[in-house]
């Protein structure tokens, strides 16, 4: 037998599943509602993920190697990479998700541009899956109506993941993430050649950050919130518009964007022969809202869990096999997820600890921690005398600004 796998989603997480799968040799069907599709994100790639998933320089907008940390009283922070070779990488949706999505269907994966919109369950651990799907490369927006029969599934399919509420794989809390992509005048986008802003305060997001992101010709102006009331949304956006008024000056906005972000994995990730990957399963950081890394890394696990336990497509994996995934994943990232959560449950909560956050990471030991964590995705032990410090400090930060009272 030949294994059939179905990607449903071919966002960064769908798209290197798909690669690996069909590299190693399984028939796979990788299903996309929206090829042009770009999703509101602040377009961050850490500099790991660049060697990692062989990522070419021209989809690189911008290299930002230095970032200003602004607090809720508009104290401004620098932090700068040292290292020339160094970087984080800013990206257009579109561009990224694009070329991966290629790539994956170069090297074998069949893609689909279609709309899953119901799962038929098999009743046993053999039989197929059943996937209906309008297809839009005929029939255009309206589609015709196909069924597909697969012998696995992995949904990929982001927050509102349809896949995740055929399975019942439960639901999770979520934020928004709105941004405006602002077209500048000349001489500010000069000002943001290799630099990034994060904004902290109440006025701009009651319990993430605002950002200022660089772009290929326009910046990305946007919040995240777990406040999803559009007329909440809509007064912190004008807050980061407030306060980065004097660099935006001569403006023009040129698209307006919006989107969920979930907050913690859902309760079920694997449920008999189908995953969730990236958003669809969770996988978003707490404290930096960081996903694009995580939901490729996820993808590719998950991809490689499969031609492992199928003994590369030839038989059908079992739920118990299939959960073998979670089990690597929670144990590779799941401290990270805690510490960021704990992170932004202490600094995020009022201005007060916001400022100590702010104030905390002008430390250069801090800086190097921060950015060694964020570039190569592994939090380098300090040494016990720097880790003391880095305590030290801390404390001291949130002594400073009250941030200690309950």
């Amino acid at each position: 037998m030949t294994l059939r796998v179905a990607v449903v989603g071919s966002g960064p997480a769908g798209s290197s599943a798909a690669e690996t799968l069909a590299k190693a040799g399984i028939e796979t069907f990788l299903f996309e509602r929206k090829l042009d599709n770009a999703k509101p994100c602040g377009g961050a790639i850490p500099l790991c993920m660049v060697s990692e998933f062989d990522l070419p320089q021209n989809i690189i907008d911008r290299r930002v190697r230095k970032m200003k940390m602004i607090s809720p009283s508009d104290r401004e922070v620098d932090i700068n990479l040292d290292n020339e070779e160094e970087y984080i990488g800013m990206c257009r949706r579109e561009v990224l998700d694009g070329f991966l999505r290629d790539r994956a269907s170069k090297l074998g994966a069949n893609l689909i541009n279609a709309t899953v919109h119901k799962l038929d369950i098999p009743t046993n651990k053999t039989d197929p899956y059943t996937i209906h799907y309008v297809d839009h490369t005929e029939g255009g927006a309206q589609g015709i109506a196909k069924t597909l029969k697969v012998d696995l599934i992995i949904g990929a399919d982001g927050a509102n993941s349809r896949i995740a509420k055929e399975i019942d794989a439960g639901d999770y809390n979520y934020a928004i993430a709105f941004q405006e992509r602002i077209r500048l005048p000349e001489d500010k986008m000069l000002y943001y050649n290799d630099l990034a802003e994060m904004y902290v305060g109440d006025d701009v997001s009651t319990d993430f950050y605002a950002w200022v992101f660089p772009k290929y010709d326009h910046v990305a102006v946007g919040t995240g919130t777990m406040q999803v009331h559009k007329a909440t949304i809509k007064q912190l956006q004008a807050g980061i518009r407030a306060r980065a008024a004097k660099k935006l000056a001569g403006g023009k906005i040129i698209k307006v964007e919006a989107h969920p972000i979930p907050e913690h994995p859902r309760p079920r990730r694997v449920v008999g022969r189908v995953a969730l990957v990236g958003d669809a399963a969770g996988y978003v950081t707490k404290s930096s809202g960081e996903g694009i890394y995580f939901a490729a890394k996820s993808g590719r696990m998950c991809a490689e869990t499969i031609v492992e336990i199928s003994n590369s497509g030839t038989r059908i994996p079992t739920e118990s096999e299939l959960k073998l995934y979670i089990k690597r994943w929670d144990k590779k990232y799941g401290l990270t997820y805690k510490v960021l959560d704990i992170l932004q449950t202490v600094f995020y909560r009022s201005d007060a600890t916001r400022e100590a956050f702010v104030e905390m990471c002008a430390d250069r030991d801090v800086q190097k921690l921060t950015f060694d964590s964020y570039l190569y995705k592994t939090v380098v032990p300090a040494n016990p005398i720097t880790q003391l410090k880095i305590t030290a400090k801390t404390i001291g930060s949130l002594l400073r600004g009250n941030a200690l009272a309950p």
